[in-house]
């Protein structure tokens, strides 16, 4: 009885997490602030490149691809420049909707005491984990990318600049 009830628990958590992080403020997430940015030993994602994160990580389920209304789609395609803030804000939510389930997995102990609702705690958390890591290794990448674009931009904001101050003289 005891794994069952872990189990809908569970279940209704990942639920309910996804409505939540569907409707959290995007304002409230940073990419650049604690805790979404990158720590010293994550060398801006490269450590997860040890955990060979590109090849498996296309391979797990993404709510973007089942809820194509609902999310924006994770591609790069001629619009990425218009989306990637907003990409980029998606990777810490999902990080933090990710995190707030594994952590409130262990409740599988009150429900189940023992061994078992620590052991469905544990692979609770132990499932949220891959997703917390393809958000690690994605956001830094993303962020170099925007950086660099925005660079670009204004580069040539200046060089259009220069060139009708030129034409004016």
């Amino acid at each position: 009885m005891g794994f069952w009830n872990c189990f809908e628990y569970c279940a209704f958590i990942a639920i309910v997490a996804f409505f939540i992080g569907r409707i959290l403020p995007k304002r409230w997430f940073h990419a650049e602030m604690f805790p979404y940015a990158s720590y010293s030993f994550e060398k801006n994602g490269k450590i997860y490149d040890r955990l060979h994160i590109r090849k498996w990580m296309n391979h797990v389920p993404d709510m973007s691809r089942v809820f194509t209304k609902w999310m924006p789609a994770k591609k790069m395609d001629d619009n990425y420049r218009e989306n990637l803030p907003l990409l980029i804000q998606e990777t810490c939510i999902a990080e933090f909707i990710h995190s707030a389930e594994g952590i409130a997995g262990f409740y599988c102990i009150s429900i189940w005491p023992g061994i078992g609702g620590f052991v469905l705690g544990m692979l609770f958390m132990l499932g949220n984990l891959p997703f917390i890591c393809i958000q690690r290794y994605n956001r830094p990448r993303m962020l170099k990318i925007w950086k660099r674009y925005c660079t670009e931009t204004e580069e040539m904001e200046n060089e259009n600049t220069y060139a009708h101050a030129d034409t004016e003289l």
